[in-house]
């Protein structure tokens, strides 16, 4: 009997030890798949806020686009009115020399008109009727005869040249006001345009400083480089697949490749960007609106809006030499234009979201990027 009870405990401590066990472990069980809720709920917050971060990146880097291009027309049409304002200074220039010239004719031509007329009245009728009655031999009456039809011819001659001298002053006076008034006109153009590209250069500013502030962690920094790199990689690639240049490359052009533009450089090739990712090319400081030229001769292959790099050129020179030129506040050249070393093809800005203006500048060859500054002169 008192066996019997021992087996009984024994069997009832038992059970009580596995439901204990069993109790633990699905409390245990419990607790992980509470935990493993709260990973996934911070995986999918997380998730969410950098979709949040890359579309409002996406919307500024749209909006920075959008102003590049504008600040890119305003540009160009600012450098064409500037051009058509600097012949209309020499048209006007000219000009006045010439009203000048003539001015100074009609005063002779009138002097002139003025002796023969006092010559002609001096001479008179009278004077020969007297001649005639003092019985003056005929050969000195031919001769003052001949004299006073030349006196004549001359008079009349001068009269027509003083009336086309007065002609052509009056057409030089009109062609002058016309002149004047398109330099008026082109004046006020230029002052409402550059009014309308600080406007913009200002919108531009304020985005670039949008999108620094998104991309301020070393890790969101990393992420747009690396992409931004990729971007400019593959527009070159399919730039170098469309284009059919046959030209001789820079191969012997080492040491002896125009700068495309003067100042310090800011990068050098190989420098530390962030991370693992270092510059492929060089970034030279220079001022806003300088002309960015042509380091070799070849033919423009690309010509547009890159993110990261901002209005971008590339100049394709043959036997996969290519040159490029970014972050440019306009660029002069479209795809398929030829240009010559030391052709101006872009101006100097800040469109790649810098905070300075500057350019960037980059040499690949067959696709390859090398140091820029040994190939330059």
């Amino acid at each position: 009997m008192r066996e019997k009870r021992t087996r009984l405990g024994q069997t009832l401590r038992a059970s009580a030890l596995c439901t204990g066990v069993f109790l633990c472990l699905f409390t245990g069980s419990v607790h992980a798949n509470s935990q493993l809720e709260g990973v996934s709920d911070e995986i999918a917050r997380q998730q969410s806020q950098l979709a949040a971060h890359n579309k409002k990146l996406n919307a500024l880097q749209r909006d920075l686009k959008a102003q590049s291009k504008r600040i890119d027309t305003l540009s160009r049409r600012i450098r064409q009115a500037q051009a058509s304002l600097q012949e209309t200074d020499t048209d006007i220039t000219q000009l006045t020399r010439q009203q000048a010239r003539l001015k100074q004719e009609m005063i002779a031509q009138q002097a002139q008109l003025g002796e023969l007329i006092d010559a002609q009245y001096r001479q008179g009728k009278h004077d020969q009727l007297k001649r005639l009655l003092s019985q003056e031999s005929p050969a000195t009456l031919d001769r003052l005869t001949r004299y006073a039809e030349i006196v004549a011819g001359t008079m009349q001659q001068t009269i027509e040249s003083l009336a086309a001298t007065r002609t052509d002053y009056q057409l030089t006076a009109h062609q002058l006001k016309q002149q004047r008034d398109k330099q008026t006109q082109l004046v006020a153009e230029l002052t409402d345009k550059k009014r309308e590209l600080e406007t913009e250069q200002n919108a531009q500013s304020q985005t670039a400083k949008q999108i620094r502030a998104k991309i301020a962690s070393d890790s969101a920094y990393l992420a747009e480089l690396k992409a931004n790199k990729q971007r400019l990689q593959e527009q070159i690639a399919e730039a170098a697949r469309r284009a059919q240049v046959n030209m001789a490359g820079i191969s012997d052009a080492k040491g002896k490749l125009t700068w495309p533009a003067q100042g310090k450089l800011l990068h050098r090739f190989g420098e530390r960007q962030s991370g693992e990712v270092t510059w492929n090319g060089i970034v030279i400081d220079a001022k806003r609106g300088t002309e960015v030229k042509a380091t070799h001769a070849g033919k423009v292959v690309l010509s547009s809006w890159l993110r990261g790099y901002g209005l971008l050129i590339a100049v394709d020179h043959g036997k996969g030499d290519m040159s490029l030129y970014g972050y440019n506040q306009a660029l002069l050249k479209d795809v398929g234009d030829t240009v010559t070393a030391g052709e101006p093809i872009a101006l100097v800005g800040d469109s790649g979201g810098q905070s300075t203006p500057s350019l960037y500048f980059e040499i690949r060859r067959k696709g390859n990027t090398t140091n820029p500054v040994p190939w330059l002169d």
